[in-house]
């Protein structure tokens, strides 16, 4: 029998060592990002965990002021449970809250999973000349 896959929200469910543990050591986009910044960053976004049998394996967060923007942020799910779909149910999940059916705009930042976000709905900016962004790659690391 397959493992029943629960998702979670709010902050006070997730487990903050293993997220801040995989953000700081696996993820590319936050290397060596220190705890008070992901507990920070925690504390101020939606949050949603994947649990099996109350192990988490998969997170996101989203950032919002939940009427009219999202930004979909510091998605993973642990490599022993990937493929599995997991991703998906949890994408489905985010899609179909209320909140987020009415936003004028919700965005991401991928290197490598486009085709699970294109399912839902993403795709290139409609007009990239109007975005502008300041990034700082790799500012904790030292």
């Amino acid at each position: 029998m397959p493992n029943k896959l629960d998702i979670k929200t709010g902050f006070e469910a997730m487990n903050l060592p293993l997220i801040h543990h995989y953000l700081s050591t696996d993820a590319y986009w936050c290397m060596g990002i220190p705890f008070e910044t992901v507990a920070a960053a925690w504390r101020g976004s939606f949050c949603i965990g994947l649990f099996i049998e109350e192990e988490m394996v998969g997170f996101a967060r989203i950032i919002t002021d939940y009427a009219t923007f999202g930004y979909l942020a510091d998605v993973y799910m642990l490599v022993e449970h990937r493929g599995k779909g997991y991703s998906k149910e949890m994408m489905s999940y985010i899609m179909e809250l209320p909140w987020v059916q009415g936003w004028r705009r919700f965005m991401l930042a991928t290197l490598d999973a486009h085709a699970l976000y294109r399912q839902f709905g993403f795709d290139r900016p409609a007009k990239p000349d109007r975005l502008m962004e300041i990034t700082r790659p790799g500012m904790y690391l030292g």
